[in-house]
């Protein structure tokens, strides 16, 4: 289901890639900033799929990066897992050419088997030297070769979720991968990464957009709701929700999808522990009283 906030960072995220600018992302922790970032990117298919292998890529083509740096981080660190990342949608990128490739060679493998077979019964070896068929199974797997260098680079934004980790050297490196790459980079990180990168004016210079994620409203936590919506691998009774109970729920969550999340969570275990049927404002209290919330 896709909310507000979503479409309006996916709105965000192709006004970077189109015109190749730097844009900040900010927003509380928990209000689905890194879960919208993985969504658009289509991280989880980049890290399931056999970079080495072959066979068809996605449509539309894997063209996104989705980096978190390490707590600790150096320039060259930022640059390398960056580089790798890229390369990694390169090399799924060339999986059609490599499959037409294996398709080839097959080809002239079965090829040459029936011709070694053939010379072996027919040829007069007295005649000259064998004939070789043509193209040579070298000279295929050279062509292909070539053409794999000449698949350029898919990557067109760099998504850098964490960005509050950065330091200013690490920093210096981002823009320097975005100076010298022509695609478009994004920053996620919690309020106040603009206030840090405002004091440094090589950066802000090149920041193009500035996107505020904010909570969900009450009307989509009620629309969540409504189609019984609930966190992976967990399942609420399907009975309807009374006003009362939804409106203690959107209460206590304020519009934050990670804290609903988990109170989804704790209600499930105050039914289950209690053996009820159905959701209640009191099982929605105590499972309230379950978390630790901070200020919403």
């Amino acid at each position: 289901m896709e909310t507000l906030e979503h479409r309006r960072f996916t709105e965000f995220c192709e006004a970077c890639r189109r015109y190749a600018y730097i844009g900040l992302c900010y927003g509380p922790p928990g209000v689905g900033k890194t879960l919208s970032a993985r969504g658009y990117s289509r991280w989880e298919k980049v890290k399931q799929s056999d970079r080495w292998g072959s066979g068809p890529t996605e449509d539309p083509l894997l063209d996104t990066v989705l980096y978190t740096p390490s707590v600790v981080n150096a320039p060259n660190t930022v640059q390398a897992d960056i580089r790798r990342c890229r390369d990694t949608l390169r090399d799924l990128a060339k999986r059609p050419l490599r499959q037409e490739k294996d398709g080839e060679l097959d080809g002239i493998r079965r090829r040459d088997d029936e011709h070694q077979a053939k010379i072996l019964c027919e040829y007069d070896w007295f005649s000259g030297p064998i004939p070789e068929p043509q193209p040579t199974y070298g000279q295929v797997a050279r062509e292909y070769s070539e053409k794999e260098l000449k698949i350029s680079d898919p990557t067109t934004l760099i998504l850098i979720d964490e960005a509050d980790r950065l330091r200013l050297a690490s920093l210096e490196q981002v823009r320097a991968i975005f100076d010298v790459g022509e695609i478009g980079v994004i920053l996620i990180g919690i309020p106040g990464l603009e206030k840090k990168l405002a004091r440094y004016p090589q950066f802000y210079s090149r920041i193009g957009f500035v996107h505020e994620f904010r909570p969900l409203a009450a009307t989509e936590v009620r629309e969540l709701l409504d189609r019984r919506w609930a966190p992976p691998g967990f399942c609420l009774p399907q009975q309807p929700l009374d006003a009362e109970t939804v409106a203690a729920i959107i209460r206590i969550a304020g519009g934050n999808f990670r804290l609903l999340n988990r109170l989804l969570t704790q209600i499930e275990r105050i039914l289950e522990i209690n053996a009820l049927q159905a959701v209640t404002k009191e099982a929605v209290e105590a499972a309230r009283e379950s978390l630790v919330i901070g200020q919403t």
